[in-house]
């Protein structure tokens, strides 16, 4: 199976032990989860923080709506890079200062953010900001699944509810603080957690044993006998799952308006979708441990795939909303298993296999907009949309599949 642990004797399996040194047993444990929680949480910060103040810099005309779609890339091209470069880095420096450093430079440049002038500094902040977070992802995954090995899918679901906690909690400040502060108090308020979360890292974080290996050789390690084909597959898969995640929570509201929604419904849509996420993180990650993280994953997409085909169909009264409340309990989950996958599969570079998966699943987050959009103006985003996230559903699905069942079994024993 692909939950067994490699062997006693193995390379992976010494490498693993001294991943991450414990300094009073459960004392390491009891800090790794929360101090990662809060990480990822600034992530959801990120994913809507745009969103929350382009219609005031519109109109303050700080920015126009080509100059907003221009620094809405350069930040996910930040986190792509930031996920790849940080990610391995992780595995050669170890996971304890690079989290920090990740933590502390996206605080800053969100912070530089709230004195902006201009649409190319905004970007250009937005972009070195996406750096920063983009490596916090991976390092926190690394981190739990480091410190709870036998209960990855549910250190990792739940270290991800962070994220859509962090998007309500960016959401509601954007509504108290915008009409009173502006719209740069908003990233003020983005900054602020590292100055409690960064010496609480710095206090409790346990560090891991460095590979003492160039970083390119910490990347050619996703490619070595047993991982190649599982090393694409989770590219594929991340890709599918990211633009699922990026192209429904940019455009449901709109789809569901063409649909002949009213415009409060669309948008209790998009909470409902969001509230159906935390849902399934709590619960994938729990049957992911119970029946392995493979197969969960594989039956989270095939669930996407029935539920965002079945939002195809004008529902009426509260069915719309159930459907809406699973398509996000299924969409969302199935982003983070494959995560959860990538974590058993690469033991000795684990951060590395999954920055890169969530990397080049950036693209995928850059994707689902334009894909959305596209749809929208050629008048096709109702029913067809829908349609088009399920095949894309579907495409993860297989990509799952293809990382092979036997695949954790051959790296277990390659040493």
């Amino acid at each position: 199976m692909e939950t067994a642990l490699p062997a006693a004797g193995s390379e992976v399996a010494r490498c693993t032990a001294h991943q991450t040194p414990r300094r009073g047993g459960e004392h390491v444990n009891k800090w790794v989860l929360p101090l990662c929680w809060t990480a990822v949480l600034l992530d959801g910060f990120d994913l809507v923080v745009l969103g929350t103040v382009i219609p005031v810099l519109l109109q303050e005309k700080l920015l126009t709506t080509a100059s907003a779609s221009a620094v809405s890339t350069a930040g996910l091209v930040g986190m792509m890079l930031g996920a790849l470069i940080i990610g391995t880095i992780t595995d050669v420096l170890g996971r304890r200062k690079v989290m920090m450093f990740a933590v502390a430079g996206f605080s800053v440049f969100t912070l530089a953010c709230a004195v902006a002038q201009d649409a190319t500094t905004f970007g250009v902040f937005r972009f070195l900001a996406g750096l920063g977070l983009g490596g916090c992802l991976p390092t926190a995954i690394a981190m739990v699944n480091d410190a709870r090995p036998q209960q990855g899918g549910r250190a990792t679901t739940l270290i991800m509810t962070g994220y859509h906690v962090g998007a309500v909690i960016t959401a509601l400040l954007g509504i108290v603080l915008i009409p009173q502060l502006g719209w740069r108090s908003l990233f003020v308020a983005g900054a602020l957690p590292a100055l409690v979360l960064i010496p609480l890292m710095v206090k409790h974080l346990p560090e891991t044993v460095a590979r003492k290996a160039p970083a390119r050789e910490a990347v050619g390690s996703l490619f070595k006998p047993g991982l190649r084909k599982a090393t694409v597959a989770f590219w594929a898969a991340s890709f599918m799952g990211l633009l699922l995640v990026y192209g429904l929570n940019t455009w449901l509201p709109q789809i569901m308006r063409s649909a002949g929604y009213e415009l409060g419904t669309a948008l209790a849509l998009l909470l409902t979708l969001n509230i159906g996420a935390v849902i399934g993180l709590l619960i994938a990650g729990t049957v992911a441990d119970r029946i392995g993280v493979r197969p969960a994953a594989i039956g989270w997409f095939a669930g996407a795939v029935v539920f965002l085909a079945l939002l195809s169909i004008k529902l009426p009264g509260a069915g719309v909303y159930v459907a809406v409340l699973l398509a996000g309990c299924f969409v969302f989950s199935a982003q983070v298993l494959v995560y959860a996958y990538a974590g058993r599969v690469y033991e000795d570079n684990r951060a590395t296999g999954i920055g890169w998966a969530a990397g080049i699943g950036r693209l995928g987050a850059i994707s689902g907009p334009l894909l959305g959009g596209a749809l929208l103006t050629a008048g096709l985003a109702h029913p067809w949309g829908f349609y088009a996230f399920a095949v894309v559903a579907a495409l993860g699905a297989v990509a799952v599949t293809a990382v092979g069942l036997r695949t954790k079994s051959v790296v277990s024993h390659a040493g």
